[in-house]
């Protein structure tokens, strides 16, 4: 007899070869920036890929895209994702545009998480992005018992306040049985344009120690630079520039780490439940 209170089974998105998860302990720490620019590389790397803008009370995809057009719908009911910058995207900043918060339930959340992910016309993809709402709630549960992730990316700055949130966010993916693909350090230092010494704004270094502690991959760090705040404020994100870019090579040294590790991890995935 199977019992009543058994998990939702994650079922594979047809078409959608591996789903990555990028989160944070808190907010600010740039992971919308980080999803975006590595949304970016990946495709400018030769593959297709798909953007989740999972982030439902704050979405800030549709800005940093430079695009607010809502989605249309199939008369099969499914929802066709925004095609921008070569990327295909959902977001509910596309559906409920301007300063008008959303203000609902853990339920709502859900079912929202839900059509993301199985109501929209992905088509194939080698890489589905997920940018989560900073922190371990609602929407990260639902999330992995919706799909199965090939694994997860925590952002995180070097600071301490920061560093103590990227840890719990750690313990929250282990939790849920969903591999950590390594830690990404953001705002890791500042050049002076004038002089061209670094300063620490933030301190340095804390997210590739917290990396060996936990023993999960460190990605790479990328430098606080006004072009990358400027790229994501005017729609035209840095990775844009190409991996030749002094602005946005980090990024693409970071997508070419996680793609290796996201195969590796999909190689020895166990097999999922197809939808039908």
């Amino acid at each position: 007899m199977a019992q009543a209170n058994a998990m939702p089974q994650p079922m594979a998105i047809p078409g959608v070869s591996k789903i990555i998860a990028i989160g944070s302990g808190k907010g600010g720490v740039g992971k919308t920036t980080v999803s975006v620019n590595l949304a970016i590389a990946l495709a400018k790397l030769g593959h297709r890929v798909g953007l989740v803008d999972a982030d439902i009370y704050g979405p800030n995809v549709p800005l940093m895209m430079g695009s607010s057009r809502p989605p249309s719908v199939t008369e099969g009911n499914m929802i066709v994702p925004n095609l921008t910058h070569g990327i295909k995207t959902i977001s509910v900043g596309y559906i409920s545009p301007g300063d008008k918060p959303l203000m609902m339930r853990g339920p709502m959340l859900h079912q929202i998480v839900r059509q993301f992910l199985q109501q929209v016309q992905w088509g194939e993809l080698d890489y589905l992005i997920i940018d989560l709402p900073p922190g371990t709630g609602d929407v990260v549960l639902s999330l992995v018992q919706t799909v199965p992730l090939t694994g997860a990316v925590v952002v995180s700055t070097p600071s301490d306040v920061s560093l103590e949130d990227a840890r719990k966010a750690l313990e929250m993916f282990s939790q849920v049985n969903v591999k950590v693909l390594g830690i990404v350090e953001n705002m890791s230092h500042f050049t002076c344009p004038h002089c061209s010494n670094q300063i620490d704004i933030f301190s340095k270094g804390g997210a590739e120690r917290t990396a060996a502690q936990f023993n999960v991959p460190f990605l790479g760090s990328i430098e606080l630079i006004p072009s990358i705040r400027e790229g994501g404020d005017t729609g035209m994100p840095v990775a844009l520039a190409g991996p030749k870019s002094a602005q946005a090579s980090e990024f693409y040294a970071i997508a070419e780490k996680l793609k290796q590790l996201a195969e590796e991890a999909a190689s020895t995935d166990t097999e999922v439940i197809e939808i039908q």
